[in-house]
């Protein structure tokens, strides 16, 4: 069995949509489907994205993006640093497909998203809605730190429950003693 991530190609987007059905169908994410998941997949705030594949096939995907003003744990974090939201990436669009599951994907993935934003000089933050125990599960294993837990209208009708998340700081970003980083502030003594 053959496990690579590389950078989403633009002949991805489709097997990505196909995947993101699949993995909606089976466990419920995106929470609400959405009109365009092309577009979905493909914010304006996009930084970078990724594909895992098995043995050639793609089956999981992940989007690292700037952070703007609805970004729960970006807020979180820049009031708690007392920096700015512009300090922070948004890891987001993670899902893998149910036939790939508890292959250490995700994990993957998420390394690759980390790795990014840190190497951007920024703190990897994200929401995800507490429903979805198994990306929890993931974030928790992965040593991301709780920053709070919210309750949120998506629209009139629903009320949502989503936990905010901030990697756990690291030395990874570049930063040194004498030069350090403003994505994980305090942590480089």
């Amino acid at each position: 069995m053959s496990v690579h991530v590389r950078r989403r190609a633009e002949g991805d987007l489709g097997i990505c949509v196909e995947i993101l059905a699949e993995v909606h169908r089976h466990s419920g994410y995106p929470v609400n489907w959405p009109e365009r998941p092309g577009d979905w997949l493909t914010p304006e705030s996009l930084l970078a994205t990724w594909v895992a594949e098995l043995d050639g096939h793609v089956v999981g995907h992940i989007a690292l993006s700037r952070a703007d003003g609805g970004d729960l744990a970006a807020g979180l974090w820049a009031a708690r640093t007392g920096t700015g939201i512009e300090r922070t990436a948004v890891v987001g669009r993670l899902f893998v497909s149910p036939t790939a599951h508890g292959l250490g994907l995700g994990a993957a993935l998420m390394e690759q998203a980390v790795e990014e934003a840190r190497t951007r000089g920024l703190h990897p933050v994200l929401d995800v809605v507490t429903a979805n125990t198994a990306a929890t599960a993931l974030y928790e294993r992965l040593g991301w730190e709780l920053l709070d837990v919210v309750r949120e209208r998506w629209r009139p009708d629903q009320v949502v429950t989503l936990g905010c998340y901030a990697a756990p700081a690291g030395t990874r970003c570049g930063a040194t003693l004498s030069q350090p980083c403003a994505c994980c502030p305090g942590t480089h003594v």
